[in-house]
């Protein structure tokens, strides 16, 4: 737990298009706006020969700078290179993917020159730090504390992968909570239900590129999640994505040129696409209108919401699945759920509504949160509560959340012995007999998975373990206990007792497999730290250079516009201070690489040393 003197815990809703980050103020949670003036943040970091952006900058320059310029990291983090989502991804994106020696994808750019491997906990954290920017610089102090979320479906590597993200990014990382969990608060505070008992939410969270459905009972100030489901492969993107293929086979028809294999062009096309999708969900027809698009023909087409739903359609209907599923866990039918809470800003798709709609015979759909806003919302409460300060409006606040995906140990034949379900409450603890499995085995190896297959193999081995020393027995004889238990932060910590002779082994899960290891998070921290400081660098150059120029053009402008200026000095001191105005202009007009910021503050002394005495004759 954060002390207070730590300075204020913030939450950050790490999205897959759109990072948010809030923080409990004035007895309020406050969104806060980042240095363009915007309440969201696109979770996209860019590379050039001169500097590395984030956020507004980077996307900006996206279709000029495609392989270059990454987005979607969420995508990617802990996940193998082999999954076979990563593999239909990297067909889309205009950046390059590649495998590691150990198997976890990198993603491969070019920075000043240099072509360089990149993690995507590394890419997060640096759209991590820049939502810490932000919220340093709305508090003029220091921020290091910070509860992050991430979608309900999330498994446990992807979890740490985010916690480790955050770690480089320099932040302390109270706690990891679910996406529609921090919705839910956020929705369950702004509509008190003191008066009307016990109530059962479903969460409808759809965004840019995962999708969770969590239900949840609010009594009062207990937030009780009872069941949850989803796909972290579901999103905004794909809607995209279906539109992008829809008009590269249009180009392909009309000119007979295919612009499959052209990153700049797919990517311009992508930026029309989105921008087309986001219009479509408040008027019923618009334009993709892109000069010069490729081989020099500008390419011109119009696209219908009738259009976009067909070509999305299965991906739509794709979103009741979960909802389902999610009723079914919690053995609760549609009429039991009292109200549908839209978050995600993909949510805002008429069909999508629509089909949420009629699967709850009509019900209405409940707005009033903001959709893109909700779930930093929700992490600031968290994060106020575990910073140790206390609030009357929500020191009562308890959530009780779920596991998402089940848990259990490989059994004879390479299957899984579930020992807690998916969407059980936790904290939690089961214990379970498990018996040698051939004749005088002494030793039992423990494989911790988690998953829903059958099979082990299909399933996320989580950590292993060996008990010793179990006494020769046939077959069935021995008798080990094997016990899971699961706190409040959902770290799972798993023992297994021989019952004959007392023998324990036990073993805390923190997913060592597939993780980044402590000299990895080590060299990406000082990585980061050279990142910051080349950031700092440039600015200071480039601060330095837009100083000289703004003083420059200050005086020419002083000199050519404002009347009786020139008439109150003496004509030689115009003329010098004309010429040296005209020097400095030209000079920065011929330098087109930045140079070092003494350079240019010389430059400007140069300039004072000329303007500055005849202003004070004035």
């Amino acid at each position: 737990m954060a002390a207070k003197e730590e300075g204020p815990a913030i939450g950050i809703d790490l999205g897959t298009t759109y990072s948010c980050v809030a923080v409990w103020k004035n007895d309020r949670v406050e969104i806060i706006t980042n240095d363009q003036g915007n309440r969201t943040t696109p979770s996209c970091v860019a590379f050039t020969d001169k500097e590395r952006f984030i956020g507004e900058p980077a996307k900006n320059q996206v279709d000029m700078n495609p392989c270059n310029t990454v987005y979607d990291a969420k995508r990617l983090i802990g996940r193998r290179f082999e999954d076979e989502s990563v593999q239909r991804d990297m067909q889309l994106w205009p950046f390059k993917v590649v495998a590691a020696d150990d198997g976890k994808p990198m993603i491969l750019i070019n920075n000043k020159g240099e072509e360089k491997k990149l993690a995507p906990e590394f890419v997060s954290s640096m759209v991590l730090s820049k939502m810490r920017q932000v919220a340093e610089d709305y508090h003029g102090t220091t921020v290091k504390n910070a509860v992050i979320t991430v979608p309900a479906y999330f498994n446990d590597s992807q979890r740490q992968a985010t916690k480790v993200a955050g770690e480089i990014a320099g932040l302390n990382v109270m706690k990891i909570i679910n996406e529609p969990t921090a919705a839910a608060i956020a929705y369950g505070l702004d509509n008190k239900y003191s008066c009307y008992g016990e109530r059962n939410i479903l969460i409808f969270d759809l965004g840019g590129g995962t999708f969770d459905v969590s239900l949840l009972t609010i009594d009062n100030d207990i937030f009780k999640v009872k069941a949850t489901a989803g796909d972290t492969h579901l999103g905004g993107g794909d809607f995209d994505n279906n539109v992008v293929n829809h008009f590269v086979k249009e180009f392909k028809r009309k000119y007979k040129q295919d612009i499959s294999g052209n990153p700049r062009a797919l990517q311009r096309l992508r930026t029309a696409c989105e921008r087309a999708k986001r219009t479509l969900s408040f008027t019923t027809e618009t334009i993709i209108q892109i000069d010069c698009f490729f081989n020099g023909i500008d390419f011109y087409s119009n696209i219908s919401r009738a259009k976009f739903e067909e070509l999305n359609m299965d991906l739509f209907r794709k979103c009741l699945e979960p909802v389902e599923k999610c009723l079914n866990d919690a053995e609760m039918n549609k009429m039991s759920v009292h109200d549908v809470v839209l978050v995600g800003g993909s949510t805002r798709i008429p069909k999508v509504q629509q089909l949420l709609q009629d699967f709850f015979n009509g019900k209405t759909l409940c707005k009033d949160i903001n959709a893109d806003e909700a779930v930093a919302y929700g992490a600031a409460i968290q994060a106020l509560l575990l910073s140790g300060q206390c609030n009357e409006k929500v020191k009562d606040l308890t959530l009780l959340d779920v596991i998402p995906l089940s848990l259990g140990i490989e059994v004879e034949g390479g299957y899984m012995s579930v020992m807690i379900p998916r969407n059980t409450a936790i904290p939690t603890k089961i214990e379970k007999i498990y018996f040698n499995s051939c004749d005088n085995q002494t030793t039992m190896e423990i494989d911790v998975y988690e998953g829903e297959r059958p099979r082990t193999r299909d399933n996320n081995l989580l950590g292993s373990f060996n008990l010793y020393g179990i006494p020769p027995a046939p077959k069935g004889d021995s008798k080990v206990n094997v016990c899971f238990d699961i706190d409040a932060n959902g770290i799972l910590n798993v023992s297994a007792e021989d019952k004959i002779t007392g023998q324990i082994e036990n073993i805390t899960i923190t997913n060592e497999n597939g993780r980044l290891s402590k000299a990895e998070i080590v060299r990406m921290i000082n990585e980061a730290e050279k990142y910051k400081a080349e950031d700092e660098e440039y600015k200071k150059k480039a601060d330095a250079r837009r100083a000289l120029e703004n003083f420059a053009y200050k005086i020419r402008n002083r000199v050519k516009y404002e009347k009786n200026f020139s008439s109150q000095f003496d004509s030689t001191d115009m003329k010098k201070l004309k010429k040296a105005v005209g020097l400095a202009i030209n000079w920065l007009d011929d330098t087109e690489e930045l140079l070092e910021a003494y350079i240019y503050q010389h430059k400007m002394e140069e300039l004072e040393r000329i303007y500055n005495p005849i202003i004070r004759n004035m």
